[in-house]
């Protein structure tokens, strides 16, 4: 079964717009966890617009399950993780003018910088992935600087479904991509997860990559428990998952 880790940044979007001391962002991943959530996932950002320090310690005090710290490799944030010590650490691109993650890490053009960071993160007990496209070039940078995981940026993915069809050829391409860059993890010792613009529609045919085991979904969950509630939402995605990873 392909575990669900819930990414609940959107919930501290909420209460910033407001700067009041709502909604909660621990009460909201204890009822992720009840729905079935695997663990739950954050996004610490260089300009704090959504979830800010003192959640993610917050967190890492309240959770039942696990922690999953997304970051830029900037040196104020490498040291807040070492600090706080989350399960996992997921390091991707940031730009401050972006909307949300725009794409995959250059791990390969980064490496003695990356390979650097993730042997600190490692010495503290943190599990290190990276946030990269499905390029077999950059998960083999991925092995080569000794990462726990990756991550599969599945914006492409998620964009051809919505934009031409789940059966369109570039739909079938980007799935194959993923599907080998995925094998290819396996092969070399690595951990898959995936995630970006994961929803209750596109879900069905990622499940069927045997090498994953984890998704990483925020927007479509905590944009749809604004009508269904966020324990139902998360039980949804779980029983969506379970459907497909098992049909």
């Amino acid at each position: 079964m392909i575990k669900l880790g819930v990414n609940i940044d959107h919930i501290a979007t909420l209460r910033e717009a407001r700067k009041e001391g709502f909604p909660s962002v621990t009460d909201a991943a204890a009822v992720c966890e009840k729905a079935g959530a695997d663990g739950i996932t954050v996004h610490l950002r260089e300009d704090r617009r959504h979830i800010q320090d003192t959640d993610v310690f917050g967190l890492k005090e309240t959770l039942r399950t696990k922690l999953n710290l997304e970051m830029s490799a900037n040196d104020e944030i490498v040291k807040i993780a070492l600090e706080v010590k989350p399960h996992f650490v997921c390091l991707v691109p940031e730009k401050r003018e972006e909307l949300t993650t725009e794409g995959g890490l250059d791990v390969a053009r980064q490496k003695d910088r990356l390979a650097g960071i993730t042997a600190r993160l490692k010495k503290a007990g943190i599990k290190v992935s990276m946030f990269i496209e499905a390029d077999i070039d950059q998960v083999n940078a991925c092995s080569q600087i000794f990462a726990d995981a990756v991550e599969i940026h599945t914006g492409k993915y998620a964009r051809f479904f919505k934009e031409r069809g789940k059966i369109s050829p570039e739909f079938k391409d980007e799935i194959k991509k993923i599907a080998d860059a995925s094998s290819f993890a396996v092969s070399k010792g690595l951990t898959v997860n995936a995630g970006h613009g994961l929803d209750y529609a596109n879900i069905e045919k990622i499940c069927s990559i045997k090498e994953m085991n984890e998704f990483n979904i925020g927007f479509s969950i905590i944009s749809k428990s604004v009508f269904t509630g966020l324990e139902k939402a998360v039980s949804d995605m779980k029983s969506l998952m379970r459907k497909y990873t098992f049909e």
